[in-house]
């Protein structure tokens, strides 16, 4: 994982070194932001190497990005990439195409057309973009309808795009988390989910051989669990119906993992009981409260298999981490 800010450099200077950094990084582009921001621009892009995917998180206050016909013509590395809106809003535009982009948006370009994108947002902290870069050659779907489809706005409210949305934006929480493992397994589940979404706006789903869309819909199904992990009515009927399966096939798909449905919920939710119970700053917060935001309503099935995972009681495990001193 790799970090570029230039918190350190003098204000005057920020701007102009990140459109200079901008352009290297990737590929030649033209970067602009509204001119009132430009005395306190502020900007930090994490890049994580995703086996032959490269994910970026950019976060700024107001960005313009500009792929021009000149600027092709002087490099084109031939890759799609995929941008997903994590925090606040954005405009993208290819092909005669332009598309306003909400969180959980999707949208699909192509490095070898001129292009823009526009996104910010009011917060102090900051629009947030995820984007996917990756070669063309990973993408087993028909070139004339991605063709057709770059420029577009996939929803990520509905259909294929309201599964995929879940996933990405678990991907743009997590991604500066992931060591060389996690990011190799991350780089599979990422292309199998994007392929699978893309397959859908194309209508191409026979395109997409079994195994991934196997592999993705389960992805799609992780993200979706941990992102409602404080719901205590998750249930597998509720995850089924969420994904438009049956509850026997959702078990299938976690018996293939070596899993169980209800075993895999409550593994994920130990562990952010866990993490909070660690954390000094919620010391104040009550093992009932910590039990309850993540979705265990009963404190003594909890206790039980708190200890049963991690051989001490909520209340024993939170004295030994408060009595480790930090490093």
């Amino acid at each position: 994982m790799d970090v570029v800010s230039f918190a350190e450099a003098p204000v005057e200077d920020r701007f102009a070194l990140w459109r200079e950094t901008n352009s290297k990084m990737w590929m030649p582009l033209d970067a602009h932001c509204e001119p009132s921001l430009e005395s306190t621009f502020t900007v930090r892009a994490a890049l994580s190497e995703l086996g032959p995917l490269q994910a970026t998180l950019l976060t700024a206050p107001s960005l313009t990005i500009r792929r021009t016909p000149r600027l092709i013509r002087r490099s084109d590395p031939e890759t799609y990439f995929v941008t997903c809106i994590v925090h606040g809003h954005a405009r993208g535009e290819q092909a005669d195409r332009q598309a306003d982009l909400r969180v959980g948006d999707l949208m699909l370009r192509d490095s070898s057309h001129p292009y823009l994108t526009s996104f910010g947002s009011r917060d102090p902290a900051g629009g947030r973009l995820l984007t996917l870069h990756f070669p063309r050659s990973l993408l087993t779907l028909p070139e004339r309808g991605l063709r057709e489809l770059s420029g577009l706005r996939i929803r990520g409210d509905r259909g294929i795009g309201a599964l995929a949305s879940p996933f990405l934006l678990q991907l743009a929480r997590r991604l500066e988390e992931f060591g060389p493992a996690e990011a190799m397994r991350a780089s599979t589940l990422t292309l199998d989910v994007l392929t699978a979404a893309l397959a859908d706006a194309l209508d191409a789903h026979d395109a997409v051989p079994a195994g991934n869309r196997r592999r993705a819909l389960l992805a799609q199904i992780h993200a979706f669990v941990q992102a409602n992990l404080g719901d205590a009515h998750l249930s597998p009927a509720a995850i089924a119906a969420a994904h438009h399966i049956s509850v026997s096939y959702l078990h299938r798909l976690f018996r293939a993992e070596e899993h169980t449905v209800a075993g895999w919920i409550r593994e994920r939710r130990l562990e952010r009981c866990r993490r909070d119970l660690a954390e000094p700053w919620l010391a104040d917060r009550t093992i009932t409260a910590i039990a309850a935001r993540w979705g265990f309503s009963n404190l003594q099935h909890f206790s039980q298999v708190f200890r049963d995972a991690y051989g001490l009681s909520p209340r024993q495990f939170r004295q030994q981490c408060a009595t480790v001193p930090p490093d």
